[in-house]
């Protein structure tokens, strides 16, 4: 029996899954049924399909679910418009038909969410760099303050060790002097 993976996904990964569950709903399937299908061309659980699907992928593809909806309804009712239609057929052997516009909205929405992406993955890193900036300064000034600190504390150690030396020597005279008051 083989084992079940449970490493990270990959892109690929993720891209077969949105393909096959938009496959799926075009159709008027389930995603039950998709997630069974990667599931298995994936060597991982249904499971673990359905979670990865709600919890990223379908985020980055909301328009695309929508249009594959949209043709989900336009395939009940039977409307087939000729001019920039594709025809293709599914792994079941069903005809489904996608709009060429449709397609070419779709992949304007993605470069679109692509800039939107890097723009934000570039101000990130500019945001990290700044962080790792001021955090290399902080650490700069706590390592000064440190070093002051322990210098006082030095300080402090000397005098106090001379303190009880003088203490002791006082402690000692005062002794002396008071033994030799009681021999006279």
């Amino acid at each position: 029996m083989t084992s079940v993976r449970q490493d990270a996904w990959t892109k690929d990964e993720d891209l077969l899954l949105a393909e096959v569950v938009l496959r799926h709903i075009r159709e008027g399937s389930t995603q039950l049924k998709a997630f069974d299908e990667v599931g298995k061309k994936l060597n991982r659980t249904a499971a673990a399909c359905g979670f990865r699907w709600n919890s990223t992928v379908r985020k980055q593809y909301q328009s695309a679910i929508e249009l594959a909806k949209k043709q989900r309804k336009e395939g009940k009712r039977g409307i087939r418009q000729n001019t920039g239609e594709l025809e293709a057929v599914s792994e079941q052997g069903k005809k489904t038909s996608i709009r060429l516009e449709d397609v070419i909205e779709f992949l304007q929405n993605m470069k679109e969410r692509e800039h939107l992406f890097e723009a934000n993955l570039e101000n990130t890193e500019n945001n990290y760099q700044e962080k790792l900036l001021f955090m290399e300064n902080r650490l700069k000034e706590l390592e000064k303050e440190n070093e002051k600190l322990v210098k006082e504390n030095k300080e402090l150690k000397d005098e106090y060790v001379s303190l009880l030396t003088i203490l002791e020597k006082a402690r000692t005279l005062t002794k002396t002097e008071k033994e030799e008051m009681e021999k006279e």
